[in-house]
């Protein structure tokens, strides 16, 4: 049995989210057996949680403190200092890799590569290493000021941002960001309604963070008659009685979901999504067709997954409630001919077999033998592309 390494971290969402399809994807192929390891939660699993906690109080209460911080892990020449800190982390890392003995090892958080160099003078690793990354456009250095054997990035222009920054070109690969494999096998079935034939506007609102300004957003969205909202409130359950609690007898109809896995799903059967930059929930929404209003954007590492959005025309910036409603009218207004331009132009951003292809680049570069790679169902006639040899800067 192959063993490759997937080696991921929870401070946000996308990268775990990359992690799990990736080893859903390897472990579609015979004879592949994909393991998820967050050497944090590992190796220190309190220090992680409190980690984690002051990650995200620090990103949503201080911003502009974050901001600074971010630019200085991109520009500082001393920022991988840091990593001497994670001396014991790249030991057991080392242990893991001597036990598992991989065939490969892929990474979706950037802190590994560090590591694993490091290892690599040491002799603790012949493996290749592989390195997802889960931003777009804005790439924070750290991702690629240290050797990889591939770069897989969301699209053509972060790829070209990795040329400028001197990454050779036969190493980056235009893979997609690695969506659930859900978004891939997409069923006929789960499209929104036709604006032209049912008058229902289904709108998904998908809170990660902000509370009170959530439920400003929620009390603006539920006052419209014939929008259908869905919010998807995590585990956070009294904000979920409280959203519950404001839908009672309002004139949108609506539906308050606490955590749910149901996420792809949701999105593929509404019509726009509200939520914050993140890369998972930008890249889902691309794969699914479904129109991002961006509510929030932590900055740093969401500025790219924006602009990435508007670049394309294919979403909109609206932060505040009457931003949101105005935005919403305009989408739907004239037989919804916004909305229609933003879905056909997320349908050239779409590459819902990226975790497949990823794996497949990286079996066959491990020198293993892939099966068939499933074909991607276009949606709605859409052609989807998903280039996985490197393309030319």
């Amino acid at each position: 049995m192959a063993k490759i390494l997937i080696l991921t971290a929870g401070y946000g969402e996308g990268h775990n989210s990359a992690a799990r399809a990736l080893q859903a994807a390897f472990n579609e192929q015979p004879g592949v057996d994909a393991e998820l390891v967050d050497l944090f939660a590992l190796r220190a699993p309190r220090l992680n949680n409190v980690s984690r906690r002051g990650y995200l109080k620090l990103i949503n209460s201080a911003p502009l403190l974050w901001s600074a911080v971010y630019r200085w892990l991109d520009r500082s020449p001393r920022a991988p200092w840091l990593f001497r800190t994670l001396a014991s982390h790249r030991r057991l890392l080392g242990r893991l890799i001597a036990e598992k003995r991989p065939v490969a090892v892929v990474s979706t958080y950037p802190v590994y590569g560090w590591l694993l160099n490091q290892l690599r003078r040491e002799g603790g690793i012949s493996c290749p290493q592989f390195t997802v990354i889960t931003d777009a456009l804005t790439i924070n250095s750290l991702w690629y000021r240290t050797p990889s054997d591939g770069w897989f990035v969301t699209d053509r222009d972060s790829a070209a941002y990795l040329y400028a920054h001197g990454v050779p070109a036969t190493k980056v690969h235009v893979s997609g960001f690695p969506v659930s494999l859900a978004f891939a096998d997409r069923p006929p079935h789960w499209q929104p309604p036709d604006p032209l034939a049912v008058p229902e506007r289904r709108i998904l609102f998908m809170i990660n963070s902000g509370r009170r300004h959530a439920v400003d957003i929620a009390r603006a969205l539920l006052q419209h008659r014939g929008w259908r909202i869905t919010f998807t409130a995590g585990r956070d359950e009294p904000l979920r009685r409280e959203l519950t609690a404001l839908a009672a007898g309002a004139p949108a109809a609506a539906e308050v979901l606490g955590w749910t896995d149901r996420i792809p799903e949701l999105l593929m059967t509404h019509h726009v999504v509200i939520s914050k930059a993140g890369g998972a929930t930008t890249q889902e929404s691309i794969n699914a067709l479904c129109p991002l209003l961006v509510s929030q954007i932590v900055p740093g590492q969401e500025e790219g997954n924006y602009e990435l959005i508007r670049r394309h025309d294919a979403g909109a910036l609206a932060e505040t409630p009457q931003e949101i409603v105005s935005t919403l009218q305009r989408l739907f207004a004239s037989d919804a001919g916004l909305w229609r331009h933003w879905r056909a132009n997320l349908g050239n951003l779409a590459q819902p077999a990226a975790a497949r292809q990823i794996a497949a680049t990286v079996l066959q570069q491990a020198g293993l033998a892939v099966g068939v790679v499933p074909a991607a169902r276009p949606a709605e006639g859409a052609p989807i592309l998903i280039p996985v040899a490197p393309v030319s800067p």
